[in-house]
């Protein structure tokens, strides 16, 4: 596989902060009498807002995002226990030594998406794709299009390095390679990725005369 660029997600691709994730959640949820696994089941790879507007159907536009920022302020101070995910920060480095462009592409807001990356002491990306930065979250395309704009790269030249279904679909929709780490067995359409490995760890880096990896 060959390409230019990489496009990282955040959450369960570079940093591992599904305790922090699911609980925040859990406890929204308990707020509003929804069940913790009917929660658990929707809201990984997608903005919060979508997940919001999914358990709030009916709600006005105030309210959810009164919900909203209820969730970030919890999400982005609740980060005890969040780390690098093994292989995240030799494969960083990496890239920086090689000189290749990436980029991180979440789901997140600023607030929390930028706590995370700071507790887990990541250096810092080329460009860094937040929830306010697109219209459409994950599955749709947008937010890595978008990622392949910063880093000055058509998205076939770029490889999105995902965990989440959603994640997998919105790259997959965006035209990258997609590389699928620790990704669910039922992810759908994961037989489509370039590649499925269960660690960051396991990723081999080169660099050719031509700039390609």
């Amino acid at each position: 596989m060959k390409s230019k660029g990489f496009l990282f997600d955040l959450d369960g691709t570079l940093v591992d902060s599904l305790a922090v994730v699911e609980q925040s959640w859990i406890i929204w949820g308990e707020r509003h009498g929804i069940a913790a696994d009917e929660i658990l089941a929707f809201i990984h790879g997608k903005q919060a807002i979508t997940s919001l507007r999914h358990f709030m159907p009916g709600a006005s536009e105030e309210a959810i995002r009164a919900e909203f920022l209820w969730l970030e302020q919890l999400e982005a101070t609740e980060t005890e226990g969040i780390v690098a995910l093994p292989g995240a920060l030799a494969l960083l480095a990496t890239l920086d030594e090689l000189a290749i462009p990436w980029a991180i592409v979440t789901s997140g807001s600023v607030p929390v998406a930028s706590a995370r990356h700071r507790v887990a002491g990541l250096p810092q990306p080329h460009a860094f794709v937040t929830a306010e930065r697109v219209t459409r979250g994950k599955p749709e395309p947008d937010a890595y299009l978008l990622g392949a704009q910063l880093l000055e790269l058509e998205p076939e030249q770029c490889v999105v390095v995902e965990d989440a279904a959603a994640g997998i679909l919105s790259g997959l929709a965006a035209g990258c390679h997609v590389i699928a780490v620790n990704a669910p067995a039922d992810a759908p359409r994961l037989e489509d990725v370039d590649m499925a490995l269960s660690s960051l760890e396991e990723l081999i880096i080169h660099k050719d005369a031509e700039g390609f990896v």
